[in-house]
């Protein structure tokens, strides 16, 4: 079930230049962005669960309550905006979902990986998502 979506930080930094990927690159990445992205995961369900908290927390604990939801949010916007460092985009904060910017066939296509894959095994059309995903082994990245 995804998340309401202003659970969605905004980036506090500007927008970079894509960074395109070979498939060799991103697996390389991994053991970084899966670091990250699981943050990413347990900071978002954190937040979920603490906004959920808040509507029924009592007047005089919702101060203390807000100031430890606006940290879990800093905190998550810090780690969303680590990813983006890295040159990956995050797709899903539930499930981890992130797509590299790859190559096929002479045009940019989303290399997907998602959290607790060993490694990046689906590419998929800028267009189509990840329910577009097909297997690497499709993937023609000199062309």
């Amino acid at each position: 079930m995804a998340g309401p979506q202003f659970f969605t930080p905004k980036s506090v930094r500007p927008s970079r230049p894509r960074r395109r990927f070979t498939l060799v690159e991103a697996n390389r990445t991994l053991p970084l962005v899966s670091r990250i992205v699981s943050d990413i995961v347990t900071t978002h369900a954190k937040a979920v669960r603490l906004t959920r908290e808040l509507e029924t927390t009592p007047a005089k604990e919702q101060a203390e309550h807000q100031r430890t939801l606006d940290a879990a949010m800093s905190l998550l916007e810090d780690y969303v905006d680590e990813l983006t460092e890295v040159g990956c985009e995050l797709k899903d904060y539930e499930q981890g979902i992130i797509d590299f910017t790859g190559r096929h066939r002479g045009r940019d296509v989303c290399l997907c990986w998602k959290l607790g894959e060993p490694a990046v095994a689906h590419w998929h059309e800028l267009d189509a998502g990840a329910a577009g995903r097909q297997p690497v082994s499709m993937l023609v990245e000199n062309e």
